[in-house]
């Protein structure tokens, strides 16, 4: 029979490492997956790097808003952004807080 204290250090550990594993996927810092922002992009002028601040948006999808932008003319409704290659009308929705159509830049990688 192992002894109890074993068991019990043994299963603390695992929850442990389960734990830390939780929070460092949630918080990779990666910008595009899920990372938050405060304030807004402007999608009519924004670069790409402004772009890449937006949750579940990275280099390549930034382009592509960018080149929907330059052959298309600017964005009339955010729900326009759902004509973009790759992005659909569900992450437009989870966007929208932070979409502008007219108006500065001001997102900001939150703290």
């Amino acid at each position: 029979m192992r002894h109890p204290i074993a068991v019990v250090v043994a299963l603390a550990a695992a929850v442990l490492l389960h734990t830390s594993a939780l929070a460092a996927g949630s918080d990779s810092g990666a910008r595009g997956s899920g990372a938050q922002v405060t304030g807004v992009v402007n999608v009519n002028s924004a670069t790409a790097e402004e772009l890449s601040l937006l949750p579940g948006v990275g280099p390549a999808k930034a382009q592509a808003i960018i080149r929907y932008r330059s052959e298309h003319g600017a964005f009339k409704r955010v729900e326009d952004l759902a004509q973009v290659k790759g992005i659909g009308e569900k992450q437009v929705e989870k966007l929208r807080p932070h979409l502008a159509l007219e108006g500065k830049t001001t997102a900001q990688p939150a703290k």
